[in-house]
């Protein structure tokens, strides 16, 4: 009899004991901690591949799973940790292929997580992408001035490529009016084309030249050329 009691003593406490610990287990569950979701690059050239690696840290209890990431731009590859272990730190490694950033960028990438509070991290990527041809000043040669008068502009093309870079041909839709001169200042780096006017009659033109290199990446790169030949209104 007196054992019986006490049996019918201890099973509560094994119902309270197994329902405390189920419910530990039911409220055990993973978070994400991330200290630096923006990374800038600066100022990059687009040639370059870009990597970063972020870092995911499971300050949970429970394991911490990357269920699927999604990147904005097909030009973003992703090797990542997908199981982070309570107290551990996963590295998002994330890279943008060459050639895939030109002016201000921001790629982003979002990571969906089994976390119950915070399922959905995005991290980004920004910078400002310069061509790895740069033209200085510009692309827009302007050439003005009075009836009778020559007149030069210089604009200069300097690679940031690694291997030697040339302008091999130069074209133009408008060979009566301007006259071309391509010098390499750095070869197999730095060019100089100088375009002067032809006429020295009143008038304007414009017209495009064409200039034809040894990079796959950009084999042909464009000039827009614009002339203006008056008197003041006070002349002539």
């Amino acid at each position: 009899m007196h054992l019986l009691c006490r049996t019918h003593r201890l099973l509560p406490l094994a119902v309270v004991s197994f329902l405390v610990l189920s419910a530990a287990v039911a409220s055990a569950a993973p978070r994400a901690e991330v200290s630096k979701t923006v990374h800038d690059f600066g100022e990059v050239f687009e040639d370059q591949a870009l990597t970063h690696i972020f870092e995911v840290k499971n300050v949970g209890d429970a394991p911490l799973i990357i269920k699927h990431i999604d990147s904005d731009c097909a030009c973003t590859t992703t090797e990542a940790d997908r199981r982070i272990p309570p107290g551990g730190v996963g590295r998002i490694q994330l890279t943008i292929e060459p050639y895939s950033v030109l002016r201000q960028f921001a790629k982003k990438t979002t990571l969906f997580l089994n976390d119950p509070k915070n399922p959905a991290i995005v991290l980004t990527m920004q910078g400002y992408g310069k061509p790895f041809v740069e033209i200085l000043p510009n692309h827009i040669v302007r050439l003005q001035g009075k009836p009778g008068e020559e007149v030069r502009k210089q604009v200069r093309f300097v690679s940031h490529l690694k291997e030697p870079w040339e302008i091999k041909e130069v074209r133009t839709n408008i060979p009566q009016e301007i006259n071309i001169k391509v010098t390499p200042e750095v070869p197999g780096k730095i060019y100089v084309v100088e375009v002067s006017n032809k006429k020295r009659e009143a008038g304007n033109f414009s017209g495009n030249i064409e200039l034809f290199t040894t990079s796959e990446k950009r084999p042909r790169m464009i000039m827009r050329v614009f002339g203006e030949f008056f008197f003041s209104g006070t002349e002539g």
